[in-house]
């Protein structure tokens, strides 16, 4: 594209890419049309025309009990799928009664060590209508099996069942760091996983390969759409590996992306990764369906972006960050809420933050064209831009041997943790401005009002706990978790197996326990 300086002025986006400071059309192909290949504008003609995004307001604290009240209220406030939020010990593998789990229960999400508490957790919520999204990794598979026993005593075929496990063990090692076992039978687990959704559970995404971790820990734009991709292909590679044809289980691969600040790098950012997965998809894996082509994915506005200064000015970020999402294309949506800095959101907060979809759906007008913004020299030249860079990326890490690899050496990691050295610098300097932080300050701050979680929800979930191990049959625990323990130690997939525990109320921490017997633990190295 030709570029063309005006005063000898030039600019960079956030994340430091050069940008001339005017464009100018070079003559270059056509645009093809939103829902063609490969699917630049959007994979579906009409986009928004036809139906909404997907808005899920992610949730979860103190109790099931607690977090069951909220998903009704938002129901009723009306958010469209609901999004699960689980707290420490959960990620972690482990029960309420733990001592890892001290101090943490409830605190930063729903506790959940059983499917008793899944069930309380979705009570009065009819899964063969709504749609749930749980963010949950090394332990997904055991969580996964706890909703598809709860669907089943709900009554609800499981191939009614429409959803997103995040099941995305590859982001942990590069950036989260909230794994269990070792890469290699992690990504089995996943593995399985894909393989039982694709045979029973065929419109559930099994896996959602998730860039927003990697953009909070603070890689830029190119290197979260380049890593996420790259994580894209070794799930793609493993599921071949596996024995399933790429046609059988790409079509429920999900992705989960960051809404940050730099308003046009966003969008050029969504617009590359569906570009670029439609031609890995079709050209290195020899993809025919067409929803095997089109990457969809949910987006999440940047919670690294928000302030506990001047907390209010956090509604304006994130009205920025979801428009970016929308006008990208985004097939759901969260928006952060204004005390995102302080606590878990309030009912007020969170309550602004999904009235700020409903607003953009409804009053702003970007849902009347499929793809507003296509044809802007300036956009295109930055999706162009991203595509090339995230290519270069890939190519390195093909060159590593594929993802695993390059985790086990540290490239990722390295490259994102570089990347964020020199944002905070460019912050603390003063070259990058944060609107309340380090610059434009106010002395006086209004208070807001903050979530507070209930001391005793811990007590709480010990005693529920303690209880369900009195009341269960426990020669039946003993029996589901050891054939657990050989299925692992063999090639058997393992999620017939972990319903099978679940099915008994063996807890989320016994399963994982049985399967660390197996796999170990993993360490990350000391020079990563």
């Amino acid at each position: 594209m030709q570029k063309t300086a005006v005063a000898g002025r030039s600019f960079t986006t956030l994340s430091g890419v050069s940008v001339e400071p005017f464009y100018e059309d070079d003559g270059g192909p056509p645009l093809e049309a939103p829902g063609e290949f490969p699917y630049t504008r959007g994979i579906h003609r009409t986009m928004y025309q036809g139906r909404l995004w997907t808005m899920r307001q992610f949730s979860g604290f103190a109790t099931p009990e607690e977090t069951n009240r909220r998903y009704h209220y938002l129901l009723e406030q009306g958010q469209t799928g609901l999004s699960v939020a689980f707290d420490l010990p959960t990620l972690m593998g482990c029960d309420a009664d733990d001592p890892l789990s001290e101090g943490e229960v409830g605190k930063c999400g729903a506790p959940v060590s059983s499917l008793q508490d899944m069930e309380i957790l979705l009570e009065g919520i009819p899964l063969g209508e709504v749609s749930v999204s749980m963010t949950i990794n090394s332990p997904a598979s055991v969580i996964w099996a706890m909703y598809l026993a709860v669907a089943e005593k709900q009554g609800v075929e499981w191939t009614r069942l429409a959803g997103t496990i995040q099941n995305d063990i590859l982001k942990e090692y590069i950036a989260q760091k909230e794994f269990l076992y070792p890469p290699r039978p992690s990504m089995r687990l996943v593995t399985d996983s894909i393989e039982f959704a694709t045979r029973r559970a065929p419109r559930f995404n099994p896996v959602s390969i998730s860039g927003y971790h990697i953009r909070e820990a603070g890689s830029t734009a190119v290197q979260e759409l380049a890593f996420t991709l790259r994580d894209g292909i070794e799930y793609v590679d493993w599921a071949l590996e596996r024995g399933l044809s790429v046609d059988e289980f790409a079509p429920r691969l999900s992705f989960f992306l960051n809404a940050h600040n730099d308003f046009f790098e966003q969008i050029a950012k969504y617009r590359a990764a569906r570009r670029l997965w439609a031609h890995l998809m079709r050209d290195r894996y020899g993809a025919h369906d067409e929803r095997s082509l089109k990457l969809r994915f949910h987006a999440q506005t940047a919670g690294c972006s928000l302030t506990w200064q001047q907390p209010n000015n956090n509604i304006v970020r994130t009205a920025i960050q979801a428009m970016a999402a929308v006008l990208g294309g985004a097939q759901s949506l969260h928006t952060n809420s204004l005390d995102e800095a302080y606590a878990l959101p309030s009912e007020a907060a969170v309550t602004i933050a999904l009235r700020t979809q409903q607003v953009i759906a409804h009053e702003s007008g970007v849902t009347a064209a499929p793809d507003p913004l296509g044809g802007s020299y300036f956009l295109e030249r930055l999706t162009r831009d991203s595509e090339e860079a995230a290519l270069d990326y890939i190519r390195r890490i093909d060159r590593m041997g594929g993802m695993i690899p390059a985790i086990e050496t540290g490239f990722p990691q390295g490259e994102i943790a570089e990347s964020s050295y020199r944002y905070q610098r460019e912050i603390e300097s003063g070259g990058k401005i944060v609107v309340g932080v380090n610059a434009f300050q106010s002395p006086d701050q209004e208070p807001i009002e903050i979530l507070q979680i209930d001391h005793s929800a811990h007590e709480r979930q010990v005693g529920k706990l303690r209880a369900l191990r009195a009341r269960r049959d426990g020669r039946a625990v003993i029996r589901a978790l050891e054939a657990l323990r050989r299925a692992a130690e063999g090639t058997a997939n393992t999620m017939p197996y972990i319903l099978d525990a679940v099915r008994a109320y063996a807890t989320l921490g016994e399963i994982c326990n049985a399967l660390r017997d197996v796999f170990g633990s993993y360490q990350e190295p000391s020079s990563i």
